[in-house]
């Protein structure tokens, strides 16, 4: 636990020195990549059955899907689209540890 917490801490420090430099993020290179993968359909959207389906490929309880959703799709729109997923991602890289986004990042699954 304790190497991952620090390469956490590690990467966010890499990450905010990326951005002072006006590099790209790679945040929002791994996010990108993985909505590619999460869209399915190729219609731009996430859904929530493609959703499901990653849980699924991850082990993890599909029930867990709708919780990320709720959170993930900030303009209730029913579709996550790409910039939601980045700032989710960026939440989970770059904001403190909060215990009430567990069920989000299906840590306690």
């Amino acid at each position: 636990r304790e190497n991952w917490v620090e390469a956490n801490r590690v990467f966010a420090e890499a990450e905010r020195e990326r951005e002072r430099r006006g590099e790209p993020s790679l945040i929002a290179l791994l996010s990108n990549a993985y909505y590619d993968v999460l869209d399915d359909d190729g219609d731009g959207t996430v859904d929530i059955d493609e959703l499901k389906t990653m849980m699924k490929a991850f082990d993890v309880p599909q029930e867990a899907a709708y919780t990320f959703f709720e959170k993930a799709d900030t303009d209730k729109s029913g579709k996550l689209e790409r910039d939601e997923l980045v700032h989710l991602f960026r939440k989970f890289w770059m904001e403190p540890y909060d215990p009430q986004w567990d069920g989000v990042y299906a840590y306690k699954y």
